[in-house]
């Protein structure tokens, strides 16, 4: 039969492993670190690996496949659960994880007072990766979540970002200088679409080149239709917070 399927051009793929995650029926596998589509019954032709893909390397076509078979995408995910998958891209630390910290009063207390020599302030991280780049835009996390969107040196730059920022939020980042705002724009947009934001702050250094991370967020929620509490953060070179 003819249908609408997956295909996946293997020069443009950086092995990433993004769309081995966005896949919910497993049709994706990576072989010899290129995406691969191990079976046309398993692939639905919807394309939710297409927004995962940051190189482009996925497209949906329509050709002769075999039919879609929902029986052999769960026969699949049975297998799965029964053995240890390795990562993807063969890495750790894509992997999506919410952190789950323990509220003790001490760690309460060390967020309000500065650090000292006799103490730190505890990490208010609360999901991994960070990366924009690497996110699943349907990482459970992300659902109702307050979404914190940083250019990266903001939180060098910022001495109390884990305290004034990161609680309480996931954390998203990037750097609009080096890397496609137009890809964060389509990427973020996908976030948006696929998740109830309860609001989002942007925060970015003072420098020109990182409004570029502004022009992204507004597009997305734009394009998503994304009607949330927002405000946005700028931090100067000196550590201080502009206006």
């Amino acid at each position: 039969m003819k249908r609408k399927i997956v295909q996946i051009h293997k020069e443009l793929c950086n092995g990433c492993g993004l769309c081995v995650s966005a896949c919910h029926e497993g049709a994706i596998q990576m072989i010899d670190g290129k995406a691969e589509l191990i079976s046309d019954k398993y692939c639905d032709g919807l394309g939710d690996c297409l927004p995962a893909c940051p190189t482009g390397a996925i497209e949906i076509i329509e050709r002769e496949a075999e039919e879609y078979s929902q029986e052999a995408v769960d026969e699949l995910k049975i297998q799965k659960e029964n053995k240890s998958e390795p990562m993807p891209c063969g890495c750790p630390g894509t992997m999506a994880k919410k952190i789950v910290r323990q509220e003790k009063a001490e760690e309460q207390a060390q967020t309000e007072r500065p650090v000292t020599a006799e103490g730190s302030r505890p990490s208010q991280l609360r999901q991994w990766p960070v990366q924009l780049n690497l996110i699943n835009p349907a990482a459970d996390y992300l659902e109702g979540a307050n979404i914190l969107i940083a250019a990266d040196c903001t939180a060098y730059a910022y001495g109390d970002f884990h305290k004034d920022f990161i609680k309480d939020h996931v954390v998203i980042i990037g750097c609009p200088k080096l890397d496609d705002n137009e890809y964060y724009a389509e990427k973020l947009t996908e976030i948006f679409k696929r998740n109830n934001i309860n609001s989002i702050t942007v925060v970015r250094m003072e420098v020109p080149c990182c409004s570029g991370i502004i022009r992204s967020v507004k597009t997305a929620m734009l394009q998503s239709q994304t009607i949330v509490p927002y405000r946005e953060v700028v931090v100067s070179i000196e550590g201080d917070i502009r206006g």
